[in-house]
């Protein structure tokens, strides 16, 4: 698709981008190469692109050339982000980072912003801001940037692999702006920079669908890797398996998207509870989920009673704003347990899961069972209630035979709830 030309487009711009041979009067030849050869050689070791983007703003300022604010925007997969920007101002030794929902595309503020205008198809957007008979869209943010003292402001491309197209701005405070020499190094540095922020982005990308996926402890572990079959450690947890109660009656009742909408919600009540208290949720099963807390945290059991407290105020909310829209409200079964599991690699040769078994599982699932047969939402085990010392705060129920174990397992309820 042909760009549309674009406010205050440099005709030269390709020329001085990409490889222009004049020399800044400020930037000898000696710099440039230094802060190149940075850029593509000695930045092996650093992990994040933010670090990186903040050096080379630091050592572009230090060089003459006068950047005193820089932006990098990138599209990036995620479950809750569209994109993210990194911010840095001039004096600044960390950059400021920020993530943007899905749905900000359609906000007044991005439509209303020289990036808009950018995503339209530029390859560039530039405004001299202490030029009053500049020509071109006023957006708010230039004022912003004015207010700030800055006089020029710019966006470019950083094009990645198979022409992924992100942005890169450059704002100056020195009178006049960026002069065309400014313009020549800049533009020389963007193909090292879109290079090394590619690796890192998709480094990134990696890292997040892991978490994503199978949760922040397991992605550790495959990116540290393991990732052959079979590979794993035995782990000390507290065991959470929860059920939702007659979904295939609600997935057969309900339509598709409701029925969507009605699990998410779910599984937000639930999961949110459960990681801000230290668990980690392994898997999602149709309409249950698995998640454990592991006993290096010497809290983790009382951590797990207090995920299960504010998961049932979360459901309880959800359930009364089912009600007011004609809902049945939903009902549950947890099942708790503590005790060693096997955690790691479990598969075919080429597909694998990261997840936990053992009978201290099985134990934590025969336990969700036995829920529908005493109509108590969450039941403990013994081990579990010795091991957090709250036996005083829960109702013993007696013992139960619970399906392919030898011995009765003593099963304790939370109290007053029926």
């Amino acid at each position: 698709m042909e760009s549309r030309p674009k406010e205050g487009a440099m005709q030269t711009l390709p020329e001085a981008r990409w490889g222009s041979a004049r020399q800044s009067d400020r930037v000898s030849s000696v710099e440039r190469r230094k802060i190149l050869d940075w850029l593509v050689m000695e930045t092996r070791e650093e992990r994040f692109i933010d670090n990186i983007f903040v050096e080379l703003c630091q050592r572009l300022s230090e060089a003459g050339v006068p950047v005193a604010r820089a932006t990098l925007h990138f599209r990036i997969h995620h479950p809750q982000w569209i994109g993210a920007r990194i911010l840095w101002r001039k004096g600044l030794s960390e950059a400021e980072i920020d993530t943007y929902e899905y749905g900000v595309e359609d906000s007044t503020q991005y439509l209303n912003s020289p990036l808009h205008a950018f995503n339209e198809g530029a390859e560039e957007v530039r405004r001299h801001l202490d030029d009053p008979t500049a020509e071109g869209p006023n957006y708010p943010l230039y004022e912003e940037l004015r207010a700030e003292g800055l006089t020029d402001y710019m966006i470019w491309p950083l094009y990645h692999t198979l022409g992924k197209r992100h942005a890169i701005t450059f704002a100056s405070d020195r009178p006049g702006g960026f002069d065309a020499d400014d313009i020549a190094f800049l533009g020389d540095i963007l193909p090292a920079l879109a290079l090394v922020s590619e690796i890192r982005l998709k480094n990134r990308m990696a890292r997040t669908l892991l978490e994503t996926y199978v949760g922040p402890h397991a992605s550790e572990q495959i990116m540290a890797g393991a990732t052959t079959r079979g590979s794993g450690v035995t782990v000390g947890a507290a065991i959470l398996i929860c059920d939702l109660r007659d979904f295939t009656r609600l997935s057969d009742l309900w339509p598709r998207d409701d029925v969507i909408e009605l699990l998410n919600d779910y599984f937000d009540a639930m999961s949110e509870p459960i990681e801000r208290h230290g668990g980690e949720i392994l898997k999602f099963m149709g309409d249950g989920l698995l998640a454990i807390f592991p006993l290096t945290d010497p809290c983790a059991c009382g951590q797990l009673l207090a995920a299960i407290d504010e998961a049932q105020a979360a459901l309880s909310r959800l359930n009364e704003a089912n009600l007011k829209k004609g809902h049945d409200p939903l009902g549950y079964g947890i099942g708790v347990h503590v005790g060693d599991v096997m955690y790691g690699n479990i598969g075919s040769r080429k597909r694998l899961d990261f997840t936990v078994i053992g009978p201290a599982v099985n134990i934590a699932s025969r336990l969700e069972s036995l829920t529908k047969e005493l109509k108590r939402p969450v039941l403990f085990s013994r081990a579990f209630v010795d091991r957090a010392g709250c036996a005083g705060e829960l109702e013993s129920l007696g013992s139960y035979a619970l399906r392919g174990l030898d011995e009765p397992v003593d099963v304790f309820a939370l109290l007053g709830t029926k």
